[in-house]
């Protein structure tokens, strides 16, 4: 017969067309022994998945981070793109994930505010946090004593 021609070899990323490792994420599938038979294919699809979720997360971050006038992406960044993402917000929820470094969305009740400040984050029940920050009333100025020690 004729001699075989030589193929150039390709990964099975490269021919799904990921940027995640579809032979990695296959193996850990096998080892983490979620099925007693596991699919080539699944490693595929929760390749692509697994891309798809990190490539989410990793744009809201970015815009949050461009936002508040950084350049790099930190904890705190993805923690407020998660947080105000709804969906991502009820997944994290419900899985329990916390964070490391990511700090807490910055949230005043409308109960605990005073005067002008509470009406509007009252009226503006969308954001009360932002409302707050914006329309507190600054500190009153103490009585001086004009030395009226009797």
């Amino acid at each position: 017969g004729k001699p075989r021609q030589k193929t150039e070899r390709q990964s099975k990323t490269a021919k799904a067309g990921l940027t995640f490792p579809v032979a990695r994420v296959l193996r850990k599938l096998k080892e983490s022994k979620a099925a007693r038979r596991v699919s080539a294919a699944s490693g595929v699809y929760l390749a692509c998945v697994l891309e798809y979720l990190a490539a989410e997360v990793l744009e809201l971050a970015g815009n949050c981070a461009r936002d508040m006038g950084k350049r790099r992406i930190v904890p705190r960044h993805i923690m407020f793109a998660l947080k105000t993402d709804e969906e991502f917000d009820s997944f994290m929820t419900k899985a329990k994930v916390t964070i490391p470094d990511g700090g807490v969305v910055p949230n005043i009740q409308a109960a605990l505010l005073k005067g002008k400040a509470k009406q509007d984050a009252l009226a503006s029940s969308s954001s009360p946090s932002l409302s707050a920050q914006s329309h507190a009333k600054k500190p009153k100025p103490t009585p001086t004593n004009n030395n009226n020690n009797n």
